[in-house]
């Protein structure tokens, strides 16, 4: 029986969303923010996966009315400190057919922010849908940390484990052991290189190397801007990946380049996608490059429609598609939250 984190692309029943609001980071682009959101919603409700929806009480009503009344999206009354939800909301982890949450702490990417609230949301709002019991690490780590494929390989990089903000002077072997024990991990790749400008997350995985269900690597590479900042460290990561995981495949993503109002580099980045069951819901930034990017995906997952989504406002909060929302594997939600949530739209109570 397997015991390991779940692969993303394994069939989904839910995706957990953090509904943005005006406490929230996103007060600035608060509507389009909004309007993104709701595109999201869409597409994964049309690709057979219901919406967990974390939002305040005073929100509810304002959602409800943006809502199709069929839509399968379960309104959950939650106080959170911003969206992030895949580095908040629980893992799923063990046999496909009695999966259970497994969380870590959440300390708002090495104290950089305050998550004192997002830390509780498992506890408090979202392990009691599921069927098993959650199980907890007191090591802190984020779900956009960690990548695995079918066979236990877990990914994750330097930047980001070795903060010691995160966990001190932890060390490889020690992490290790600990993903070995919560998430099954047979084996462990801390890349060094690769980092994008503007990422307050120390360098998330998920920003820049993902596995395909068909042994592929889809890498965030800068090859079409040789004169690029990003260029070199990308260059260095493609290079490991090649080291590290020589039968896989490599697909290389274009890098587009994007400022905020002030100036400042945003961390673009294609391969922050979310796979929905037969569907990759793609961030694309309305920059040159998002062809050349979707035709990419297409080669990366032959067996899957690539749906792109406008991403330029969550990227002007420095995060984009998958940093918002965490997957819910089949035979994790309890009975009876199934049935709600494929009553259309409704209230957790």
């Amino acid at each position: 029986m397997t015991t390991s984190l779940i692969p993303e692309w394994k069939a989904s029943e839910a995706v957990i969303l953090a509904w943005p609001h005006q406490e929230t980071d996103w007060a600035p682009w608060l509507e389009d923010a909004r309007q993104t959101y709701l595109s999201i919603i869409r597409i994964i409700n049309a690709n057979q996966a219901g919406v967990l929806l974390l939002c305040r009480e005073e929100d509810m009503d304002d959602i409800e009315s943006r809502l199709a009344v069929d839509a399968r999206v379960m309104l959950i009354k939650a106080d959170y400190n911003d969206t992030w939800a895949r580095d908040f909301a629980f893992l799923s982890c063990g046999n496909p057919a009695a999966p259970y949450p497994v969380e870590f702490t959440f300390n708002g990417w090495g104290n950089k922010f305050d998550a004192s609230k997002d830390n509780l949301v498992n506890q408090h709002y979202l392990a009691p849908l599921c069927r098993e019991k959650l199980r907890t690490s007191a090591i802190v780590a984020e779900g956009g940390a960690l990548e695995i494929d079918d066979n236990g390989h877990l990914l994750s990089t330097a930047s980001c484990l070795y903060n010691p903000a995160r966990n001190g002077n932890m060390g490889g072997d020690a992490y290790r052991e600990e993903f070995t024990a919560y998430l099954g991990c047979t084996q462990l790749s801390i890349f060094a290189h690769g980092h994008l400008e503007g990422d307050d997350t120390d360098g998330h995985i998920d920003t820049l190397v993902r596995f395909t269900p068909t042994s592929g690597l889809v890498i965030q590479a800068a090859d079409n801007r040789p004169e690029d900042s990003h260029y070199q460290g990308l260059s260095a990561l493609v290079q490991e990946c090649a080291e590290a995981l020589p039968d896989h495949t490599r697909y290389l993503l274009p890098l587009p380049a994007m400022f905020n109002d002030e100036g400042d580099r945003l961390p673009a980045s294609y391969a922050n996608y979310l796979i929905c069951n037969h569907t990759v819901l793609l961030p694309v930034y309305g920059q040159p490059e998002d062809s050349e990017a979707v035709a990419v995906m297409q080669q990366a997952f032959p067996h899957h429609e690539i749906v792109p989504v406008n991403c330029a406002t969550l990227v002007q909060q420095f995060g984009s598609l998958h940093c918002i929302s965490m997957q819910v594997p089949c035979n994790t939600l309890k009975t009876d939250v199934i049935h709600q949530l494929n009553s259309g739209v409704t209230r957790y109570v």
